[in-house]
């Protein structure tokens, strides 16, 4: 027998180890295991951030009844059920058919319809159900998108907003009015550190360049035409905070509510393939006209 001098703290573990006492079923630490951790073995074509989204929205049963926390613990031997619906939201939604051809498909983007799906799995149906994604709106957004219907086509568009020869002119209700009737805002743009999913202007953030002019106005808003040059995330939502004069129901950078944010995507400039330029308009939504 090798000793190596050690001795047990506690004599009566070492009673246990050398099997000279039997814990009591009580005494017995019963082995369990978090419900999305179990998950992750068993369901390997999905991250435990989306297992654990199903957990939460009810997709999951255990030995027959739904788990709401993904943090629940169970012991080996459980019996899981995954059951996956199809799309829940805007399932029905149609957006209206501006364009489309061979290689394009341009729409007006409702309020409410997602760009694209967020994470593996959206329960609700998004521009990516209509075709392959060029560029974005926001959700609360409406107005003129292009989609592409093939991988060739997706490029030859993409590669024009990035080089900036497709041409976007937005429409937007203001709160309160711009002392000048039209100017060209040169304001660099970066993520708010304090909060992330914001942005502000920072004289360190990326180049960001918008022209807007006044199109009327009354003594408490003032619809304006804005053009951006290019395309920064939240881009017109914040020069129009800075200046401000938010956009009316702007949710994040504004200070008065509304049924809607009232921005709307009217026109977009693009060269199609095989040369031809084309403008595609979405009409300005009855509400705007409806504040004055």
């Amino acid at each position: 027998m090798i000793r190596t001098g050690k001795k047990f703290s506690k004599p009566e573990m070492s009673r246990v180890i050398n099997g000279d006492v039997v814990l009591s079923d009580e005494a017995k630490k019963i082995e369990k295991t978090r419900l999305d951790v179990m998950m992750s073995g068993i369901y390997k074509s999905y991250n435990r951030s989306t297992l654990q989204k199903f957990i939460k929205n009810g997709f999951v049963k255990v030995d027959g009844e739904k788990v709401l926390k993904p943090n629940t613990q169970f012991e080996d031997g459980v019996k899981i059920e995954l059951t996956v619906p199809e799309k829940m939201k805007n399932a029905d939604v149609k957006p209206e058919t501006i364009y489309e051809d061979e290689n394009v498909l341009v729409l007006d983007k409702p309020v409410g319809l997602l760009s694209m799906a967020k994470g593996e799995y959206c329960p609700e149906k998004t521009l990516e159900d209509f075709g392959l994604l060029v560029h974005r709106l926001d959700r609360d957004t409406s107005g003129v998108v292009i989609l592409a219907k093939d991988p060739k086509t997706q490029t030859f568009l993409r590669r024009q907003f990035q080089d900036r020869r497709a041409h976007k002119t937005y429409y937007a209700v203001l709160t309160g009015v711009p002392r000048l009737k039209e100017a060209r805002l040169d304001l660099p743009i970066a993520r708010d550190l304090k909060r992330p999913t914001t942005f502000r202007v920072d004289p360190r953030g990326k180049e960001s360049e918008t022209f807007y002019k006044v199109l009327k106005s009354d003594q408490k808003h003032a619809l304006v035409e804005l053009k951006p040059t290019s395309g920064r995330t939240h881009q017109l939502r914040v020069h129009m905070k800075y200046l401000e004069h938010p956009i009316l129901g702007d949710a994040i950078y504004g200070v008065e509510s509304a049924d809607r944010l009232y921005l709307h995507a009217g026109e977009l400039e693009i060269t199609l393939p095989g040369g031809v330029r084309k403008t595609f308009k979405a009409p300005l939504p009855k509400e705007f006209n409806d504040v004055f």
